[in-house]
């Protein structure tokens, strides 16, 4: 579990710390406040000690290893010109620091780089241990429709594709796990599936497939795009990537999805969290937002269990609020009394 992320002049970050729970976190802001960027950072420190640890010629964490290793998956995953352009651009050389804590201490990750880095890091801490259990990365778009020629795209040639969509790819292509695990990946898939109204399949040409009863497989394009959103989730579900001690990050889901598509989403993601998976969505979704607020206060038993945050824009950079509630988040809190200045006027004309 992803316990804090530390950032100083990362980004649009003069200085931030974030709290995370081992729940579901919800990341709020407008667009450009750097919700993805935070979701991309986290998510290339894990994913980069994950494949790492699974490489067989690697044995141990150490400094030369990671010095490389860690900056390569920013670089692929964010795709700036030089890994220097991620540090905040001021005037004068800057230097850029992340750190990353997890539950298991033996994880606990800490680097810099400054403005004139190109290819390499400075690791501060080195951790003990790898990472077990590969990071999930949801983009804004869904990848099904792309799947059977963007993994091989990728391979052969030198493309301009942010990894993360990548390492999607290679997880929604495992098999689906069997044994005893199934009923609880039945449970969590069924109000997709229904949602849907069939199941998410792979033939053997690499092509995947909404299979509708009495109607046979419809190709994936054909599917309505926010419904292949929720398909992209329930692939993930049944080959395991998204069952049990793992991390899903999800960049705005909501995105073509209409109300009640949300509903599910929401549904879906606070499921996940109840599951051992931790969750960390950035969203611009009010809706959204009070869906997850929503099932935290209706569910028993989850005190502690979710995180909020707002990102907010000010002259020095985008500041982080953060609270066990949105109530906590002042932000908000101002925002909710100017809608409900909003609804009074609208009953008074």
């Amino acid at each position: 579990m992803l316990k804090s992320l530390e950032l100083q002049q990362f980004t649009l970050f003069p200085e931030a710390r974030l709290s995370f729970a081992p729940g579901l976190n919800v990341i709020v802001g407008e667009n450009g406040t750097g919700k993805s960027h935070l979701l991309k950072v986290a998510y290339s420190a894990i994913a980069n000690a994950y494949e790492q640890g699974n490489e067989p010629s690697v044995a141990d964490p150490t400094k030369a290893l990671l010095q490389k290793s860690i900056a390569d998956k920013l670089i692929k995953v964010f795709r700036p010109e030089s890994l220097g352009r991620l540090a905040n651009r001021r005037q004068g050389t800057q230097t850029c620091k992340v750190s990353a804590s997890f539950e298991q201490t033996a994880l606990d990750t800490a680097f810099s780089f400054s403005t004139r880095s190109q290819t390499e890091v400075k690791v501060e801490n080195l951790p003990g241990a790898w990472q077990e259990k590969a990071p999930v990365f949801m983009p804004t778009r869904e990848l099904l429709s792309q799947y059977h020629w963007l993994l091989p795209l990728y391979e052969s040639r030198h493309v301009d594709i942010e990894e993360h969509h990548i390492d999607l790819c290679k997880l929604l292509g495992a098999p689906a796990i069997k044994g005893a695990r199934e009923k609880a990946v039945a449970e969590l898939v069924a109000p997709l599936e229904e949602a849907m109204g069939g199941k998410v399949v792979l033939d053997k040409n690499g092509r995947f497939y909404l299979r509708i009863p009495g109607q046979g497989n419809l190709e994936m394009p054909l599917v309505a795009e926010g419904l292949r959103k929720l398909a992209m989730l329930a692939r993930l579900i049944t080959t395991g990537s998204l069952l049990d001690k793992g991390y899903l990050f999800w960049d705005e889901p909501e995105a073509n999805l209409n109300p009640k598509l949300i509903r599910l989403v929401a549904r879906a993601a606070f499921a996940l969290s109840q599951q051992g998976i931790q969750v960390v969505i950035a969203t611009h979704s009010l809706f959204l937002l009070k869906e997850l607020e929503l099932l935290a206060l209706e569910t028993k038993g989850v005190e502690n269990q979710q995180r909020y945050f707002a990102l907010v824009k000010g002259p020095e950079g985008v500041q982080v609020e953060q609270g066990n509630r949105v109530d906590d988040l002042q932000t908000l809190v101002l925002l909710d009394e100017e809608l409900a200045q909003s609804d009074r006027y609208l009953e008074l004309a």
